[in-house]
C-alpha cells in the first residue's frame, strides 16, 4: 500500500487528537489488541481517484476515556451518545484525511461511518490488502485498518 494514502490517515489521527482531545498520539509496535472486553469498530468507506475503507477499532476503555474528554462528563458504559460520538470523531479525522489526498491530487469523498461495538478485538476482513497501524496514547491504545486503493 502507498504511503501516499497512509500518511494522511495518520497525519488526520494526530491532529484530530490533538486539536479536540489535546492528546498525543504515537505509532504502537504491531500486535492485535487485547480482546474480551467490548470496542467500539467505526468503518468509513472511501470512494473517488483512492477508494477502500478504513476501519477505526476503539477498545472500551479508550472510547469512554475520549468521550469523556470530548463531552467534560463522566462516561462509564457504551451507549448511544458514546457511539455517536466516536462515529464523529472518526467521520473528522476520514474528512481530514480526504482533504489531505486532495492536495496529492487524489479527490475521494468519505461515506457516513458504520458503527458496531463488538465484544472482541477481531482484525477486519478486507478483500483488498489492508494495512493495520496500532497507535497508542495516554488514554489508551487503537487499531487503524486502512484499506485503499488507487481507481484512476
Amino acid at each position: 500500500m502507498k504511503a501516499e494514502y497512509v500518511n494522511p490517515v495518520f497525519k488526520a489521527v494526530t491532529e484530530v487528537f490533538k486539536a479536540m482531545l489535546d492528546i498525543e498520539v504515537s505509532r504502537g509496535t504491531m500486535g492485535a489488541i487485547a480482546g474480551g472486553k467490548q470496542e467500539v469498530d467505526i468503518q468509513i468507506n472511501v470512494i473517488g481517484d483512492v477508494a477502500g475503507s478504513i476501519l477505526f477499532q476503539f477498545p472500551q476503555d479508550t472510547t469512554l476515556n475520549i468521550v469523556q474528554i470530548m463531552s467534560g462528563m463522566e462516561i462509564k458504559e457504551l451507549d448511544s451518545f458514546v457511539t455517536s460520538a466516536m462515529g464523529e470523531i472518526s467521520n473528522i479525522i476520514s474528512g481530514n484525511a480526504a482533504s489531505y489526498l486532495a492536495k496529492t491530487n487524489y479527490h475521494c469523498d468519505i461515506m457516513p461511518p458504520k458503527i458496531a461495538v463488538t465484544n472482541a478485538a477481531v482484525a477486519p476482513q478486507f478483500a483488498q490488502e489492508t494495512l493495520n497501524i496500532p497507535l497508542h496514547t495516554n488514554i489508551g491504545d487503537m487499531n487503524i485498518y486502512i484499506s485503499l486503493n488507487e481507481m484512476k
